[in-house]
């Protein structure tokens, strides 16, 4: 039976939960979200994303974004992962989905060990915290499902890797497109794709 959510962390309102999708993928941007709920919410089968399904992740996040008293989405694209590195660019990425809030959050409730502080907004990390905070599991719900739509998307530019099944993910299938066709301006240079790759003459990535 799954434990029921917390609601809040601390007495300080509003409090932002903050999570990612995407730090282990080869191709793709990495993608965070914010959410700010309200004290008393009940969303449909909410947990930590990883343990939903592809259509409980949707019923989810239709919900939050109705009911959220705010949320706000933010990227760094692969050009930026190979410039700051994953944690750099997760940090990034965070960064702006807070920034696009449009309630400005009294403190922030991150998943994880680790986070680069945002101005002087008091923050508190939490390992596991998606399946321990309801602010922090609606905020992977988003991250996971707006990451998993750009993928799909950018899947009928590239089909040769399988991204609308495998997300960027480093399954066999996607690392056997890369043996085969190379890279695309969507995968991540700085990662240990295969041992030797060679890159296509594909065009820029519009992340």
């Amino acid at each position: 039976m799954m434990t029921p959510l917390k609601i809040k962390y601390s007495g300080n309102r509003p409090e932002a939960g903050i999570d990612e999708a995407g730090r282990g993928c080869l191709a793709g941007p990495v993608v965070a979200a914010a959410v700010i709920l309200p004290d008393t919410v009940n969303i449909p089968f909410l947990d930590d994303s990883k343990k939903m399904s592809p259509k409980h992740r949707e019923t989810a996040r239709n919900e939050i974004i109705k009911t959220a008293l705010a949320w706000g989405i933010g990227t760094a694209t692969p050009a930026e992962i190979d410039l700051y590195n994953i944690a750099g660019a997760t940090y990034l990425a965070m960064h702006r989905a807070v920034e696009n809030l449009s309630i400005l959050p009294a403190s922030l409730l991150v998943d994880g060990k680790f986070f680069n502080a945002y101005r002087n907004i008091p923050h508190t990390c939490i390992v596991g915290g998606d399946g321990k905070y309801a602010a922090i599991a609606a905020a992977s719900v988003l991250a996971k499902t707006h990451r998993d739509h750009l993928m799909e998307e950018i899947h009928y530019e590239f089909p040769l890797y399988a991204w609308n099944k495998n997300k960027g993910y480093p399954t066999r299938q996607h690392r056997e497109g890369i043996r085969k066709y190379g890279v695309s301006p969507y995968h991540r240079k700085s990662f240990k794709l295969l041992d030797e790759q060679l890159p296509l003459p594909f065009s820029e990535s519009r992340f």
